[in-house]
């Protein structure tokens, strides 16, 4: 037995077995949750990298921010002292006759002494309203006399009405000749007494106020710029990343490659400033949440105990017992006897499978019985057929040698009602075959109506439309004959005057149309939902006109495969009119 056990296990290994496929099942399990482990410890950690990244430039950029903010208050406050000057405020409200090199050098030295207790100012340059200046270091700039002479800058600062307005590199008016940016601070100047305006006064603050600025936090990561790229201070490589992208009060993030390495650049602009900020930081391991880490991969490790666990359980009590039970069933089939089996499992449910193999033996039992007992009955029904296959030859015999009898005697319509009954049985039967051509089926009605105007004479009328093309469509034997016989008995006799019965066929789409129409009494349309609708078990086989109305109509249901074969329309007291929709048997085999 342990033998065959292995042999067993070794047939079913070459093939796909349930514990070859729980195997893959749980291994593919457990490469998928490691794989979904470290899938998810990279994206854990390059988000929580990022993340810290973003926090860390969120606090250096608004802490420097704010410094540059308040840094410039301060400028903007030592602004508004320089213009209540006694030296100044003489030199602006002074005529511009009376205005000499004496007054300008004493209004330069008033602005020098105040500047002497600060520090960071490039600059200082006062416009009269006639365009006379003065300026703490003219000799350290450029003018661009074109622009001054002009307005657009001038009314830039008007606009402030009194306010500082904070621009770059002089409002464009005067630049430094080493090309280092500054920022200016400019406001228009009014009499304290008159209140009307008397100049303007730019403030030029110098780099080296953001440098030092950089220097005290200590971040060599960071460039100054202002809002339209001009670099300021800092790192002057970063420059290179700005764009209109940074140009919001909220911080923007972007991901830069730097020497093959990714980066996080971030970057605000200074609120209520043309200052921009832009930082550049490595992505470090301080974001990394270890612990978090950790937890993980002790549950992975418990997850794969777990697994290989239950690959052990599985082995031991469902595919070993199964193994046992497929042996027995082995040796149960080379002994050539259907008998039961009793193998000792360890689950109800496997009991239950034993159970259901020695019910299933039992059941085979019973079948083999009735089959022997089935084939006995069949081989006596061949019998009988054989007995009835004579019948339809002696019927045809007999109507010949009658047919002959009845011309011997003079009866040439006996002759003939005779010749149309043998051609309607030879048709009728046709040689067994269940299909026909439609043709041979138009015949069979033809012989059918002929027969019956013998009894009915001049009171049937029967008209064919028959399309070509339809000549040869298969159809279920004896579909038309129960209608025509049905327009007789129910339709046109009942109604005690001539009638026409009128047979057409058509393709349409490759189906065949087929209509049978009798200008009888026609139908109720209650009697046409319950022919259309009705179960086997609702129909009464005693009603001869809904009961073989109805078979025909399921036999063509049945051969069709679908309910929406038949279409019945009536006028009571004018006609009735039956449509059979029946699908090119080829067709149906093809999709089938």
């Amino acid at each position: 037995m342990r033998k065959f056990l292995w042999r067993r296990v070794n047939e079913l290994n070459e093939k796909k077995t349930l514990s070859s496929s729980l195997k893959k099942v749980i291994l593919g399990i457990v490469l998928s949750t490691v794989a979904a482990f470290m899938l998810a410890t990279y994206v854990i950690t390059k988000r929580e990298q990022i993340d810290y990244g973003m926090r860390d430039s969120e606090n250096v950029l608004r802490t420097l921010s704010s410094n540059i903010s308040s840094e410039m208050e301060k400028y903007m406050s030592l602004s508004r002292l320089i213009m209540t000057e006694d030296r100044l405020v003489t030199f602006l409200r002074a005529s511009t006759l009376s205005v000499d090199i004496g007054m300008i050098n004493d209004a330069r030295y008033g602005i020098m002494d105040i500047l002497n207790v600060t520090e960071g100012v490039d600059t200082v340059m006062v416009f009269r309203e006639d365009m006379i200046m003065l300026a703490t270091r003219n000799f350290m700039y450029i003018y661009d006399y074109d622009r001054m002479d002009g307005n657009e800058w001038k009314q830039e600062i008007y606009d402030g009405f009194g306010s500082t307005v904070v621009s770059l590199d002089t409002f464009g008016i005067a630049a430094r000749k080493d090309s280092k940016a500054v920022v200016t601070v400019g406001r228009a100047i009014y009499d304290t007494s008159s209140q009307k305006r008397t100049g303007i006064l730019l403030m030029n603050i110098s780099n080296n106020v953001f440098e030092r600025m950089l220097v005290r936090i200590r971040y060599n990561n960071i460039c100054i710029l202002g809002d339209d790229g001009t670099y300021i201070a800092g790192n002057k490589g970063y420059a290179q990343y700005f764009d209109d992208y940074f140009l919001s009060e909220k911080i923007k993030y972007r991901n830069i490659k730097i020497g093959g390495e990714s980066q996080l650049l971030s970057g605000c602009q200074v609120p209520n400033l043309p200052i921009v900020i832009l930082r550049v930081s490595p992505y470090g391991m301080e974001g990394i949440p270890f612990r978090m880490l950790y937890v993980l991969l002790f549950l992975l490790t418990v997850f794969m105990i777990i697994a290989v666990y239950v690959v052990l359980f599985i082995r031991q009590t469902i595919t070993n017992p199964i193994y046992e039970l497929s042996a027995s069933m082995e040796n149960n089939k080379k002994s050539g006897e259907l008998r039961k089996i009793d193998v000792e499992v360890p689950y109800s449910e496997l009991e239950m499978l034993e159970g259901d193999y020695n019910s299933m033996i039992d059941h085979v039992n019973e079948l083999f019985d009735e089959l022997v007992e089935k084939e006995q009955t069949l081989q006596r029904a061949e019998l009988r057929v054989l007995q009835e296959q004579i019948k339809p030859h002696f019927l045809y015999n007999s109507i010949e040698t009658i047919g002959y009898m009845a011309m011997d005697a003079g009866a040439e319509k006996v002759h003939d009602a005779l010749e149309t009954l043998g051609s309607f049985y030879r048709n009728f039967l046709s040689k067994g075959d269940r299909e026909i051509p439609l043709s041979r089926e138009i015949w069979i009605v033809k012989d059918y109506l002929s027969l019956q105007k013998l009894r009915y004479g001049d009171i049937l009328e029967d008209e064919y439309h028959i399309d070509e093309k339809t000549q040869d469509f298969v159809v279920p034997k004896l579909i038309l004959q129960p209608l025509v016989e049905n327009c007789i008995y129910h339709g046109i006799r009942m109604k005690g005057e001539k009638g026409k019965i009128e047979i057409t066929s058509k393709l349409v789409d490759g189906e065949l149309h087929l209509t049978v129409k009798d200008t009888g009494v026609g139908m109720k349309q209650e009697d046409i939902d319950k022919i259309l609708c009705s179960k086997r078990e609702e129909m009464d086989s005693n009603d001869s006109e809904s009961f073989g109305l109805w078979g025909t109509i399921e036999r063509i249901r049945y051969y069709a495969g679908r309910d929406d074969v038949v279409r019945i329309a009536s006028e009571i007291g004018e006609f009735t009119e039956i449509e059979f929709i029946i699908p090119d048997k080829s067709a149906l085999m093809s999709r089938g």
